[in-house]
């Protein structure tokens, strides 16, 4: 049987760095996350009885690492099926991979719900999502609709990410701003494992439960600019965990910082307007629907930047009709 999903990166407004168990990619922390409509996967998935080994073709290239990586996550839906049989996998991004857009998490999420369907198994959405994790953390907030909550649990079926609101709930716009499209130096899976070595670790779990509430009411509440202060402060948070960690963790560019300020900018003249930054170099510049235009444009301005990319709240990871072969 064939299967084809599409499935939406995320953006975390609070964010998920560090982990509890390695394995099962249990989060030291919860978090909150908007799925984003123009940046997503789709993926192609058909468990074949001629195949030897798993046939897989991700964005028209073989990589190995990221091969061996969906293998092992087809692993889990063959242990589900308690049958050996490969697959043969074509995945598309509609956006640079491994660059701090969180591709793994679409790519993960995309994998997932096209597996489980193309082997003919009927899980649950808190299922999906479970499962989901096990392949890429993030994952897991990219099975649900809108804006989503991701709990981190103390066992794998407790850490499971669920819908706060659905995605025509509050017209937030993220605009995100490609500085780079290479491939970042240290993977996140890789830097998530210092986290517990910056010294403000410990002092941000401390904090991060009355974050959690605080950040979800204000969405409830449609709270614009408290909201915004508020991620764009957990979005500095993170990154000064990161650059305490050792091996440090640097994955700001000069340009970044350009964006930043410019941001700041544009408050001082008037337009509510906040970023926040995920594991990478480009920034996601969150605004009301009414301001895009301008702030758009302000951005685009600055000639370092390779393009920007308007994103507004979309659904989470569905099946299409249409596959890649």
């Amino acid at each position: 049987m064939k299967a084809t999903a599409k499935a939406h990166s995320n953006i975390a407004f609070i964010k998920y760095w560090g982990r509890k168990e390695e394995t099962l990619r249990l989060p030291s922390n919860g978090s909150i996350s908007m799925n984003l409509s123009n940046l997503f996967t789709t993926t192609t998935v058909e468990f074949r009885s001629d195949l030897n080994k798993d046939d897989v073709l991700v964005n028209g290239e073989e990589n190995n690492a990221i091969n061996s990586r969906i293998s092992k996550h087809l692993d889990r839906i063959r242990m589900l099926l308690q049958k050996n049989i490969y697959a043969k996998v074509i995945s598309q991004n509609s956006f640079a991979a491994s660059a701090g857009l969180a591709s793994s998490a679409s790519g993960f999420a995309a994998l997932t719900v096209a597996g489980v369907a193309a082997a003919g198994l009927h899980l649950s959405e808190k299922e999906l999502s479970i499962l989901a994790r096990q392949g890429s953390g993030s994952a897991c907030r990219s099975i649900p609709d809108g804006f989503v909550e991701w709990l981190d649990g103390n066992t794998s079926e407790d850490s499971y990410a669920y819908k706060l609101f659905d995605q025509s709930y509050w017209d937030l716009c993220d605009i995100v701003t490609v500085i780079s499209k290479e491939k970042k130096d240290v993977p996140t899976s890789t830097g998530q494992q210092t986290a517990s070595s910056s010294i403000f670790f410990q002092t941000r779990l401390n904090n991060i439960a009355q974050k959690i509430k605080t950040c979800k009411n204000l969405i409830k509440t449609k709270n614009f600019d408290e909201f915004g202060k508020l991620i764009e402060m957990e979005a500095l948070e993170l990154h000064t965990i990161m650059f305490t960690s050792w091996p440090s963790l640097i994955y700001l560019e000069p340009t970044s910082l350009t964006v930043m300020k410019e941001v700041k900018k544009l408050r001082d003249e008037g337009i509510s307007v906040y970023f926040t930054i995920d594991a990478g170099p480009n920034i996601h510049i969150i605004c009301q629907a009414k301001d895009i235009d301008i702030v758009q444009k302000r951005i685009n301005s600055i000639p370092e930047i390779i393009e920007t990319i308007v994103n507004q709240p979309s659904k989470g990871t569905y099946l299409l009709e249409d596959h890649l072969f």
